[in-house]
């Protein structure tokens, strides 16, 4: 059996993931193809997840890729989470995604039975088939396609209650029912999703673009970072051609022949932001996140609440970016010392993030002392 170690894992991961150098040759879609999609539910987290991977891209660049070309997808993708995903990709992931078991789903009498999430779905796709909404004319439209149990306010949301529908909101999202739409004043649309056939190995697609990227790994822990079940997991990984090795000692799993790492250890500094896909799907955390990395980057053990510093492929602090009309303020809290060398690299870095953000960008070495998510 072959045996890969954390420094050369880390570095194949930092490599096939565009972060041990920019991507110079590669568009957008290609870009986050590789990465399994960029988390988007804060949108300036996904410009700057796309941008740190691509030479000369900006938020700017981003948007246009979304809203004008076509070639990225706004959608809820793994864990029913908001993603950006390439609109090629898209039939995989909705093949894939439509096939995860339903979850317990809510209390009773709050719940939708199978048979309404059924007609929710449909609703949804019917009425957005002529024109974008946004989320009142979609409820709206939905109530009175379906029935007034649909709009029973019973789901507790940030200052109220949500109507019942919603709770599939991502199932319709996971069966193609829509994708997101640009932003209407300031308020989000939603658009009928593009039509494609779902290829019949939607499944196998998916875990072969997981493998390549974030591989050696187990079914567990694509399960984790997919949002499914550890026996779903396992068929999926049934359905590829893979070969078992030694991964820090722990048996692991890679597509078939494809045991490459490149020839040294992981080298560069790097602010990934809030649940960059590096982040989510970088397992273990015990050796992503070091020392006080654990305790200082992580909430309760969840990955991507806190932007952090990568060097070296390892966290090695965190950061937090405010804007204050054009001006970004970076503070940067080290956990470890950084060389000379390294401490250029963050300049670069900020520099970077003044780019993909179009801003003016100022760096403060302290404590950064805003909580998770903020």
């Amino acid at each position: 059996m072959i045996e890969l170690s954390w420094p050369q894992v880390s570095a194949r991961r930092m490599e096939r993931a565009h972060l041990a150098a920019p991507a110079a040759d590669k568009g957008q879609a290609a870009v986050v193809a590789a990465m399994c999609g960029a988390h988007a539910q804060v949108m300036s987290a996904a410009e700057l997840s796309i941008g740190l991977r691509l030479d000369g891209v900006t938020r700017a660049h981003v948007r246009e890729a979304l809203w004008e070309e076509g070639s990225l997808v706004k959608t809820h993708g793994p864990r029913g989470t908001v993603h950006l995903l390439p609109a090629g990709d898209l039939p995989m992931w909705l093949g894939a995604l439509s096939s995860l078991p339903a979850g317990p789903g809510g209390a009773e009498g709050i719940r939708l039975t199978a048979e309404q999430t059924d007609q929710v779905v449909q609703a949804v796709r019917d009425v957005l088939a002529g024109a974008d909404m946004t989320i009142d004319e979609l409820s709206d439209a939905v109530v009175a396609a379906t029935g007034p149990w649909a709009g029973d306010l019973v789901m507790p949301a940030f200052q109220g209650m949500w109507p019942r529908w919603r709770q599939a909101m991502h199932t319709a999202a996971h069966r193609g029912a829509f994708v997101f739409g640009p932003v209407r004043g300031r308020k989000v649309t939603y658009r009928a999703a593009p039509d494609a056939p779902v290829p019949p190995d939607a499944r196998a697609g998916l875990v072969r673009a997981y493998l390549t990227a974030y591989g050696p790994a187990t079914p567990a822990q694509f399960a984790q970072w997919v949002g499914a079940t550890v026996r779903w997991a396992a068929e999926a990984f049934a359905t590829v051609e893979t070969e078992e090795v030694s991964f820090d000692g722990r048996p692991a799993r890679v597509l078939a022949g494809d045991t490459a790492v490149p020839d040294g250890p992981p080298r560069g500094v790097r602010l990934l932001p809030y649940f960059d896909a590096y982040l989510i799907a970088g397992r273990p955390r015990e050796l992503l996140y070091p020392g006080p990395a654990w305790q200082r980057a992580l909430s309760g053990g969840q990955a991507g609440t806190f932007p952090v510093l990568l060097v070296d492929g390892e966290v090695r602090g965190v950061w937090h970016p405010r804007r204050s009309g054009s001006r970004i303020d970076v503070t940067v809290e080290l956990l470890s010392a950084l060389t000379a060398a390294q401490r250029g690299e963050l300049d670069e870095q900020v520099e970077r993030v003044g780019e993909i953000l179009e801003g003016r960008p100022r760096l403060t070495l302290g404590p950064v002392t805003v909580g998770a998510h903020a």
